[in-house]
């Protein structure tokens, strides 16, 4: 019942405050939210931002695991040699032991890669986090500027979707849209590099697809 609620409550609320007789008094107009941050200049660069800092933690994360495979081989090689039996006892014991303590250090390795990876996640997850509310907050005060200038009470933003997975505008005829004059505003300061980039999304951080396994 509560879901219920939840998914009808915003729409009944929408409707009654379209159908009320303020609205002969409000001037609407609309913007696609999703096609200002896409199109925004500094989203794009933010991106940028974003993959040089991926590369460089998964160049690192590589390193790790790179070292942490020739530590697993001499490993082997350390028990190998552990078990030849032409060597004496003794012998034989000490290398067992330097077996012992690479093997500790392949676990410790394993950890501190694990820990890494973790924590590379969450680095990244924060600063795109950060940028991203930074950006909107830009592209939202574009977008109430533009529409007070033009002498409009509302703005609805027909990218939005509400609870049921529909469009929370149902239908736009497109004359009151500020899309491309408020991405032509966000772009006019662009530098020129970014003005000849292309859209694209920030892929998954990929560091943690080689994650170590047991010795």
């Amino acid at each position: 019942m509560k879901r219920v609620l939840r998914i009808i409550l915003p729409t009944v609320l929408l409707m009654s405050w379209l159908s009320s007789p303020a609205l002969a008094q409000q001037k609407i107009a609309t913007v696609d939210m999703r096609k200002l941050f896409d199109g925004y200049w500094k989203t794009k660069q933010a991106e940028t931002a974003l993959n040089d800092r991926k590369a460089e933690l998964d160049k690192e994360d590589r390193g790790f695991l790179d070292n942490l495979q020739k530590d697993r081989t001499a490993y082997q090689k350390l028990l190998d040699a552990a078990a030849d039996q032409a060597i004496s006892a003794d012998e034989r014991d000490k290398r067992k032991q330097a077996a012992a303590d690479k093997y500790a250090e392949i676990k410790d390795s394993q950890t501190a890669i694990v820990q890494f990876e973790r924590q590379a996640q969450a680095t990244l997850g924060s600063q795109t986090q950060r940028m991203r509310s930074d950006i909107l907050k830009e592209i939202t005060s574009a977008v109430s500027t533009k529409a007070k200038a033009a002498g409009y009470t509302v703005v609805l933003d027909t990218a939005s979707d509400n609870a049921n997975q529909t469009s929370v505008v149902l239908y736009n005829d497109g004359q009151n849209d500020l899309t491309a004059g408020v991405l032509a505003q966000l772009n006019a300061g662009a530098p020129i590099d970014m003005n000849k980039a292309a859209a694209s999304g920030v892929p998954a951080l990929t560091i943690t697809t080689n994650s170590p396994n047991s010795p």
